[in-house]
C-alpha cells in the first residue's frame, strides 16, 4: 500500500468501526472454527501497523511478517515484537518450518501476486494439526478506488478463493462471505462513488453516533458466522488445513 495508506491506517485502526468489528469477529471465528490448542504459536502474515497482534496474543504467542518498511516500524513500536520483513512466497525460507499451530491472513493475500504459491509455502510452517485463516476482499465487481489505494491485486469469488486454497494443497473446513448486513449500503456508496467520480479510500472516520452503529452492526454477524454461512457479503473468511 502507499506510505500515506498505511499512516492513515495506524490513526484510525483502533477505533474505526471496520477494523474493531473485524477483530471481534476474527476473536470468535478463531475460539469456533480454528479451535488452535492453548498457548498456541501464531503466526500473522502481512500484520501492517499491528492492530491485531495483541487480539491474536489472547491465544498464544505470536510472531509477525510484514513486507513494508514503514508499516512493520509502526508495528514493532505497538507490539514491542520483532517482526520479521520479506515477501510471499519467494522469502518463505525466513519462516520456520513446521511449527505454527494457526497461521493468518487477514486482508493480506489480496495483495500477493503469487498468491496460489505464497499459500503453499505457508502450507509447509505449520505443524500437525495447525490451520490457516483468511480473509480477503470479495465481489470482483465491487472493485473501485480503495482497492487501487491500498494496491490490491484481485477481489475473489468464494469459488475463487476456495479454488487457490484447495489448489495449494489445503482442506477447507469453513468458508463464508462476511461483512453482509452492510453490503446493500457498500454497494449504493461504490455506485455513487462511479457515478459521481469521487471514489475515495472507504477509511475515513466517521461521526462517533454513526461509528458505533456501524460497528455494531458489523460486530453483530459474528453470532451468526460461529454457526453457519452468509451467501454474500464484501469479504471472505476461509478456514483451511493441510491435506498431508
Amino acid at each position: 500500500m502507499d506510505r500515506a495508506a498505511y499512516d492513515r491506517m495506524a490513526e484510525i485502526d483502533g477505533t474505526h468501526w471496520w477494523f474493531a468489528a473485524r477483530r471481534q469477529i476474527i476473536t470468535d471465528l478463531i475460539r469456533r472454527r480454528v479451535a488452535p490448542p492453548k498457548s498456541a504459536r501464531i503466526l500473522e502474515v502481512g500484520c501492517g501497523t499491528g492492530s491485531n497482534i495483541a487480539m491474536l496474543q489472547q491465544f498464544g504467542a505470536v510472531d509477525a511478517l510484514e513486507p513494508d518498511d514503514g508499516a512493520r516500524e509502526w508495528a514493532m513500536q505497538r507490539s514491542g515484537l520483532a517482526i520479521q520483513g520479506g515477501f510471499l512466497p519467494e522469502d518463505g525460507d525466513r519462516i520456520a518450518g513446521a511449527a505454527y499451530d494457526m497461521i493468518v491472513l487477514l486482508d493480506v493475500l489480496e495483495h500477493i501476486p503469487q498468491d496460489g504459491p505464497a499459500l503453499a509455502t505457508l502450507r509447509e510452517k505449520l505443524a500437525p494439526g495447525g490451520r490457516i485463516l483468511l480473509t480477503v476482499p470479495a465481489m470482483r465487481w465491487l472493485w473501485s478506488a480503495h482497492d487501487a489505494v491500498h494496491h490490491h491485486q484481485r477481489r475473489y469469488t468464494r469459488a475463487g478463493l476456495r479454488k487457490v486454497v484447495e489448489d495449494a494443497g489445503f482442506r477447507i473446513s469453513y468458508i463464508s462471505y462476511f461483512n453482509t448486513l452492510l453490503f446493500p449500503l457498500v454497494v449504493a456508496a461504490r455506485a455513487v462513488g462511479k457515478l459521481t467520480g469521487r471514489e475515495g479510500g472507504d477509511d475515513a472516520m466517521p461521526g462517533g453516533l454513526v461509528n458505533r452503529v456501524l460497528k455494531g452492526l458489523f460486530a453483530s454477524e459474528r453470532h451468526w458466522l460461529v454457526r453457519g454461512a452468509f451467501p454474500v457479503g464484501v469479504s471472505l473468511a476461509c478456514v483451511a488445513e493441510p491435506i498431508r
